[in-house]
């Protein structure tokens, strides 16, 4: 017996109905329950991804100085949920090659350095 695949069944289904129950603290005690329909599985995908992302911010920056008090704390500061690490370079020459090819003014090396090591990453920061 086969199953069909997310994409066959969505193009089988007229359209798809879906009940969200939204639940948070300011709707603990009436959570409000929505109906929307969906024609697509990429309506669905789109519809999930603008859902996951009510209610979230990303913050973007270049330097600790960037940030208020308040972020720098939360985010990095916090002894209770900060994470310390050492970093030790043993080969300088090889760190100082290092830096200059992903932080120089070249462009041509750090493209090089991405293009031979993008399918090797294992936690993107997007």
């Amino acid at each position: 017996m086969s199953i069909p695949s997310a994409r066959a069944c969505a193009a089988s289904a007229a359209s798809v109905r879906l009940s969200v129950s939204c639940h948070s603290e300011a709707t603990a005690a009436k959570p409000k329950a929505a109906d929307v329909r969906l024609h697509s599985i990429d309506e669905l995908v789109d519809y999930f991804i603008t859902a996951g992302k009510k209610g979230i911010a990303v913050n973007r920056y270049k330097g600790l100085g960037e940030m208020n008090p308040d972020q720098l704390w939360e985010t990095t500061m916090n002894p209770e949920v900060r994470t310390l690490l050492q970093v030790r370079a043993e080969d300088h020459t090889e760190a100082d090659l290092m830096f200059t090819t992903l932080m120089g003014d070249q462009v041509e090396p750090r493209r090089k350095f991405i293009e031979d090591n993008a399918l090797d990453v294992k936690n993107l920061d997007v």
